[in-house]
């Protein structure tokens, strides 16, 4: 049940592709609606695995709302089409729903709107499966001067501040925290990087930042900044605007370790 490595310690930052998938196509929306199809979940998680992304995250976004389990045949379909690391969440809401996904190919699972309703999912999840395979994934939106954690994606607010939350999951046993800006999520504006600097600095468990990329330089800064262990973006990697190994010399150009892959045959 040991901590995931910490990135603070000169390990690799990782780059993450996110898969939002509804009705079985990766989608991608504007702080989280209008939403458009962004092409075949199993096509691009191949393809990130060969251009060396370092892990994929794979959401079922409209589980939870839609209050039904995310898709294992589809997950089990990814999974046999990758070789790096692959968290998945959407729909998780008990033991049994984690042990089915990790069973069909998952290496860790994610848990949002659950956790924050149950609480004691996450000691269960870490309890049963280690801390290194549950991430809680918190969508968090700026309100009247507060970041508030916001459920079923994103469409219900909470009374919860997201720095309190984050600090309770992981005394829960959070192996990763993989935060969300609401109001950054598709702008392309760069990533909310004095929130993730502040989240960061109070934790000890690896923070992956998300929402707001829109080219290379937000990911220069979000590692220069907020000095997080990982960034996750989705449409800049869907529709090519940036490509995974030009991304990575550049970080590697500035200091940054990454972790570069030979290229695939």
């Amino acid at each position: 049940m040991g901590l995931p490595f910490r990135g603070r310690g000169g390990l690799a930052k990782r780059i993450i592709p996110c898969l939002d998938v509804k009705d079985g196509r990766t989608v991608k929306g504007v702080n989280f609606v209008d939403l458009r199809d962004a092409g075949d979940p199993v096509e691009l998680a191949w393809q990130y695995s060969q251009q060396g992304a370092d892990e994929l995250v794979f959401l079922d976004i409209t589980a939870t709302h839609e209050r039904r389990k995310t898709m294992v045949e589809l997950v089990k379909a990814v999974a046999r089409n990758i070789n790096i690391p692959f968290t998945i969440g959407g729909g998780i809401n008990e033991i049994s729903d984690a042990d089915a996904l990790l069973n069909a190919g998952a290496d860790k699972i994610s848990i949002n709107s659950a956790a924050v309703r149950n609480p004691a999912l996450i000691d269960e999840l870490a309890n049963a499966f280690g801390v290194q395979f549950v991430v809680v994934a918190v969508d968090t939106r700026h309100n009247e001067g507060k970041n508030i954690v916001h459920l079923n994606g994103g469409r219900i607010p909470t009374e919860k501040e997201t720095f309190d939350w984050i600090l309770e999951a992981e005394s829960r046993g959070a192996g990763e925290i993989l935060l969300t800006s609401m109001d950054h999520d598709g702008t392309k504006a760069g990533f909310d990087c004095s929130f993730l600097k502040t989240i960061n600095n109070a934790v000890h468990v690896p923070v992956i930042a998300s929402g707001g990329a829109g080219n290379v330089q937000h990911f220069v800064d979000v590692f220069e900044q907020a000095n997080v262990d990982a960034a996750l973006a989705a449409s800049v990697f869907h529709y090519g605007e940036i490509l995974i190994p030009d991304l990575k010399n550049v970080l590697k150009d500035k200091g940054i370790e990454v972790r570069i892959s030979p290229p695939a045959p």
